[in-house]
């Protein structure tokens, strides 16, 4: 057992889970979430620079195809005249830009590309968390706050690769990015939905729905 808190529950009930060339990982035995302690975090300019060489493009239909899978379950949800928040966009917002071409008006949030604090203050009918969850240093401070955004009956969407077991785990490159620290599970996830009292939908394999309670 170990004393490191989970940075998603804060329970102590943490244990050691896997060590490579790299890093270690802890597991939490509350809400399964696996992390990576806060000694191997990057700073923020060496994050950045990890970013900066990502080419995610508009014009890449592959990469519009991949951003599709979490917007095909949430379009259907999504009532006339709603407003989103797609937060963690990066340089170029392409999901802002593949809801806007279905009318749907959406603002963006990101700690290094469009650090918008007003942004958060807002209410929406929808958030849009593509990708970003992995990268959380302080996921339950950042993913309440997300839930504190969003209007009743709202839609919360993740799109992050899921922890399976240790053995998958032990060979699997999602792990293998220095910028990713939070690995979350099916049961993470379920734990989440009790926590916030929320529907949950697992509508892919790496993509879940958690819609706020209406009242």
């Amino acid at each position: 057992m170990s004393d490191l808190p989970c940075p998603l529950c804060q329970s102590r009930h943490t244990e050691f889970y896997y060590q490579d060339s790299k890093r270690d990982y802890y597991q939490c035995l509350s809400c399964q979430l696996v992390f990576v302690p806060p000694g191997f975090y990057l700073s923020a300019a060496q994050e950045k620079a990890e970013y900066d060489l990502h080419e995610n493009s508009g014009e890449d239909a592959g990469y519009r195809r991949f951003l599709s899978r979490a917007l095909s379950p949430l379009l259907p949800r999504l009532a006339p005249g709603c407003r989103g928040l797609d937060f963690g966009c990066g340089p170029e917002p392409v999901l802002q830009k593949m809801l806007q071409e279905r009318g749907v008006s959406v603002s963006v949030y990101d700690v290094f590309y469009a650090p918008d604090p007003e942004s958060l203050n807002a209410r929406y009918d929808f958030i849009t968390a593509t990708e970003v969850v992995e990268h959380l240093h302080y996921p339950q401070r950042d993913l309440n706050q997300l839930w504190s955004c969003l209007m009743p009956g709202g839609w919360l969407v993740i799109m992050t690769k899921r922890v399976l077991d240790k053995n998958a785990f032990t060979r699997w490159h999602y792990k293998n990015d220095p910028t990713h620290v939070c690995f979350f599970s099916q049961n993470t996830f379920h734990w989440l939905a009790q926590q916030w009292g929320a529907e949950l939908i697992l509508a892919d394999k790496d993509v879940v729905l958690l819609q706020k309670p209406a009242f």
